[in-house]
């Protein structure tokens, strides 16, 4: 079964994303995903390949915090997890990886939720 064309086009632009924005140990790289029901974020080291610290609205921890919100607050909701959990790791600044979505919505609401938690990028 192929994929549908709008699938393509996000993995396309990600992957062009992806040959200029990298995450090091100094400076690891937010790597944000969405599906129609949740949203996923990730604090990944590329040098070693090793995700760092991990936030989405599936977690155990925070699925029911992030119940009967809408998605964008579910979202703002995650970015503060997030860096929250970064924070506790040590990590203060990140490079942000949109993931070949359009940086409106609930990407940007993610962003500005990691920012007011005190990550810097």
């Amino acid at each position: 079964m192929a994929k549908k064309n709008r699938t393509v086009a996000r993995e396309r632009r990600h992957a062009r994303v992806r040959r200029s924005v990298v995450g090091t140990p100094n400076r690891p790289r937010l790597n944000v995903f969405k599906s129609i029901t949740g949203i996923y974020a990730q604090v990944i080291n590329d040098a070693e390949g090793k995700t760092l610290v991990s936030a989405s609205t599936v977690d155990k921890d925070l699925r029911s915090q992030v119940k009967g919100m809408k998605k964008t607050e579910q979202a703002k909701a995650i970015g503060k997890a997030i860096a929250e959990r970064a924070k506790s790791q040590g990590i203060s600044s990140v490079v942000f990886d949109r993931g070949g979505f359009r940086y409106i919505g609930r990407i940007k609401a993610l962003a500005d939720g990691a920012r007011e938690g005190g990550l810097q990028f």
